[in-house]
């Protein structure tokens, strides 16, 4: 069987995840599960997953090291450690049986990278059309939007750091203007 997690932690194909000066790094692999559904089914979500969904828009909730990320008014983006999918999937759908919803896995369509600092939302600010003061982007929001040419979801997770998950085929795009970003500062 081929060696997934290594296939995945080479995503940025030549480049040196440690070669910048330490605003940007490349997260563990983490399961990646888009859940959909109505709102009647977060109960349920929540006592499978671990993790109340964020009933508000744009807002994550977190407890441990899983995450419910709102990113749209039936959607939410779940991360969880990378070797727990199989088993959420289970539970999430045993859960949530007699009811209309959908669960993918997209554990591998996606990579995270980490931008903090004290500079981090000047640098993201550089490709983001978001106004990323702590006033309108507090700790705990979460959006899609752009990386300059690249969707990501852009994830505040402290006073100076930030969560991206952006499509594998677009990482080393991302890293590359994130780190000539990072030049220009």
């Amino acid at each position: 069987m081929p060696d997934l997690g290594q296939a995945r932690r080479g995503v940025l194909g030549g480049v040196d995840p440690s070669s910048g000066t330490g605003m940007l790094a490349v997260l563990p692999p983490l399961s990646r599960l888009i859940f959909r559904g109505r709102i009647s089914t977060i109960g349920r979500v929540a006592a499978a997953f671990g993790v109340e969904p964020a009933m508000e828009p744009c807002r994550a909730s977190v407890s441990g090291e899983r995450a419910a990320l709102w990113l749209g008014p039936d959607e939410w983006l779940l991360l969880a450690r990378e070797s727990e999918a199989p088993d959420l999937i289970e539970k999430l759908t045993v859960a949530l049986a007699p009811l209309s919803f959908s669960l993918v896995d997209v554990s591998h369509r996606q990579v995270g990278l980490k931008v903090s600092g004290e500079h981090a939302a000047l640098l993201l600010s550089a490709g983001c059309p978001l106004d990323l003061d702590r006033q309108a982007f507090p700790i705990g929001m979460c959006t899609r939007t752009l990386l300059q040419k690249t969707e990501i979801v852009l994830w505040r997770i402290a006073e100076t750091a930030f969560h991206l998950e952006v499509a594998r085929s677009f990482a080393p795009y991302a890293w590359g203007f994130l780190e000539q970003a990072e030049r220009d500062l």
